[in-house]
């Protein structure tokens, strides 16, 4: 379920809300993908027989591509979050998060909504 489906299931708040937390989830993860990164780099030595290396070494690149994937997913998940929100202010009255759902355009990509206060109608990109 895309952005808009789950818009219209939860609300906009509630929406908003899951994205940061899955957002900041990736964040610890990064953290944790580096505390293996340094672990792997202090048990790693050339006196280890060659075995043991290549499992140091699988352990370090195992961290290093969960680092790096969690880095992109969380800073992608809070700009997509951050550039809807920016987005969910009534040009009119300036209430924030206020609207009503009216339609999904272009396959989910963009929302028709209506302001709860003033009735002004805008769209919102996702």
């Amino acid at each position: 379920m895309g952005a808009a489906g789950k818009i219209r299931r939860l609300g906009f708040r509630k929406w908003y809300e899951r994205e940061l937390l899955s957002s900041h989830a990736n964040l610890v993860l990064l953290l944790l993908a580096a505390v293996g990164l340094l672990a792997s780099a202090e048990v790693y030595t050339a006196r280890l027989p060659v075995r043991d290396q290549l499992e140091v070494l699988l352990a370090a690149a195992a961290s290093a591509v969960i680092g790096v994937v969690s880095l992109r997913r969380y800073l992608y998940l809070l700009n997509h979050a951050e550039y809807v929100a920016d987005q969910a202010v009534c040009g009119s009255c300036d209430s924030y998060a206020k609207w009503d759902l009216l339609d999904e355009q272009a396959e989910g990509t963009r929302l028709a909504v209506r302001c709860r206060h003033c009735g002004h109608r805008w769209t919102i990109d996702l």
